[in-house]
């Protein structure tokens, strides 16, 4: 199965079928939901650490089975990557979900609800279609390649985001993740001058500051050390939302182990600004 390592390109035209999967995705979501809501800050979570030092709880490995379930049932022939499972291939090639059941484990273990279910769909190796679902705060964003981002508005009827358009880097909010983050990846010091050359920066963390970039709230967003369960489902919504995600060195590509997402007419400028250290 292709490496799902590829981002779309601007204006990609939908492909056939993306309406009925974005609608299971978003079905997947529901399932996904009801399963990890059922355990979120209870007491007796059990958790259990994984050999990279990381936590897993019960509610990561139930909702991931959830979203396989109906996959096997609905999708039989495509391909599953999850975070927790691994991979699974299926016999259209072409096709692969990709799944992190609970994006933010340790918020989601210590009671903070700021955590994500995260489903893609990526085609040929590109994510098309991306849902993120944030039920302990009430909010899912969601989006596929020509069919628009979307999230949920507080009346009940969806609401189509849009990235900001903001064109100058000192008017620009960002958000940085973590400093541990950039120090273990060698890019403290990038980190410190982007922070003397914009209006605001914050360490929001997880999927929620993709988001908020999605709909115009920030304008860029970085990281390290992720895998592509953990940026897939962004994918298509940021690109749909007008925005644009690359790796931090500037290639389209979520196999690099890192992300950079902007509002898309600021991203040169930023690479220009992380990667001045080099000129």
């Amino acid at each position: 199965m292709p490496s799902p390592a590829s981002l779309p390109p601007s204006g990609a035209p939908a492909h056939a079928g993306l309406e009925a999967d974005l609608a299971l995705a978003l079905r997947l979501a529901e399932a996904a939901d009801a399963e990890s809501m059922a355990r979120f800050d209870a007491a007796d979570l059990d958790v259990a650490a994984k050999p990279d030092d990381t936590f897993v709880t019960e509610a990561d490995l139930a909702t991931e089975r959830a979203i396989r379930g109906i996959l096997a049932d609905e999708r039989p022939d495509d391909g599953i990557l999850g975070e927790e499972f691994g991979q699974a291939a299926g016999s259209d090639a072409h096709r692969q979900w990709i799944i992190d059941p609970i994006d933010g484990t340790h918020n989601y273990l210590r009671g903070i609800p700021m955590w994500a279910t995260l489903i893609a769909l990526a085609v040929d190796g590109v994510p098309q279609v991306g849902v993120v679902s944030q039920p302990a705060i009430g909010r899912r964003w969601w989006g596929a390649t020509g069919l628009g981002a979307w999230t949920n508005a507080p009346e009940g009827e969806p609401r189509r985001i849009r990235v900001s358009d903001v064109a100058r880097v000192e008017k620009a909010s960002v958000c940085f993740q973590s400093l541990t983050q950039w120090d273990d990846a060698g890019h403290l010091d990038a980190l410190v001058r982007l922070s003397r050359a914009v209006w605001r920066d914050r360490g929001y963390g997880d999927a929620w500051p993709y988001m908020l970039l999605a709909e115009g709230r920030l304008e860029f967003v970085a990281e390290f050390g992720v895998k592509e369960y953990d940026i897939a489902a962004h994918v298509p919504i940021i690109a749909e939302a007008g925005g644009r995600l690359t790796s931090y060195d500037g290639d389209d590509s979520i196999a690099d182990r890192s992300a950079l997402a902007t509002n898309g007419v600021l991203h040169d400028a930023f690479l220009e600004l992380l990667h001045h250290r080099q000129t």
